[in-house]
């Protein structure tokens, strides 16, 4: 049996799904994309709800307008972290086996571990898990801390490994190697391309984990597969970075290396002229 599964960062399920600007509609666009995709698995990042109960519920009645045949969990960023800030949420088939939910607490640094990044699904065969990794800031603020999230996160992953096999997505807020970025000279010491964010993530698959997309496309650089961008995330302010194709890999399907034979597809779902992240999808 094939599983598709999908990640985005939606940056504010409240702006996608309730707001009235032009960007919302387009984002409501890519919500009917994805349902339409079908998918097993839902992960969604940078949902940013927060405690205002009321809210929330309007939130989450409108995107299981969506999805009715799903079952949602959420998590969001809690004292001493901001309020509606980062935030996850996973949506999965009502049909699958009902998974053990958990809310992983991984020793992070600074209020890391209260932002709402990580929720994980164990099912009967696999863990599907979900990460909104930290972002290292203006200034690079927040690389040391990142660094360290870096070292619990994939320790985390090995233990779950270590159980069963895991499919982890998310938003990595990394570009891994220069094809995975259209100007990587100009970045060395950009936030999510530092030489320490690129090693940390190389360690990770070094740990015994695939990234699916380029087991399937290889060293494909710009574009792949007639002239699809390769890239998931482009930066919403810079009006022209869709359109010349001036984006970032960061956001990923790994596997555990013993499942990366299975895996048939991993590639960006088209969002129109929709700028920031692209949804990645999986089939395996």
């Amino acid at each position: 049996m094939v599983h598709t599964l999908v990640s985005w960062n939606i940056d504010s399920l409240n702006a996608a799904l309730l707001g009235n600007s032009a960007r919302g509609s387009l984002s409501l666009n890519v919500v009917e994309s994805i349902r339409d995709l079908n998918p097993d698995v839902l992960a969604i990042q940078e949902t940013k709800l927060n405690d205002d109960r009321k809210k929330t519920d309007t939130i989450l009645k409108a995107l299981m307008q969506y999805f009715p045949d799903y079952e949602e969990v959420h998590r969001i960023s809690e004292p001493p972290a901001r309020r509606g800030y980062a935030g996850t949420m996973m949506l999965y088939r009502k049909d699958l086996p009902k998974p053990e939910v958990t809310y992983p607490k991984i020793g992070a640094p600074d209020t890391m571990d209260d932002e709402g990044r990580m929720i994980t699904l164990e099912f009967p065969g696999c863990f599907v898990t979900t990460v909104y990794t930290p972002n290292a800031g203006s200034g690079l603020a927040r690389l040391e801390p990142r660094g360290h999230w870096d070292d619990c996160y994939r320790a985390y992953l090995k233990k779950l490994d270590a159980s069963k096999p895991v499919l982890a997505c998310g938003d990595f807020n990394v570009a891994h190697e220069e094809i995975d970025i259209a100007n990587p000279q100009s970045n060395h010491h950009s936030a999510g391309f530092t030489d320490q964010e690129r090693s940390k993530f190389g360690q990770l698959l070094d740990a015994g984990f695939t990234d699916t997309f380029r087991k399937v496309h290889g060293q494909a650089a710009g574009f792949f597969d007639n002239q699809r961008s390769i890239y998931t995330w482009f930066a919403q302010r810079a009006m022209t970075s869709k359109a010349n194709n001036s984006g970032w890999r960061i956001d990923y399907w790994l596997t555990s290396d013993r499942l990366a034979d299975r895996v048939q597809a991993c590639e960006p779902v088209d969002t129109g002229s929709r700028r920031d992240h692209l949804p990645i999808l999986l089939r395996i």
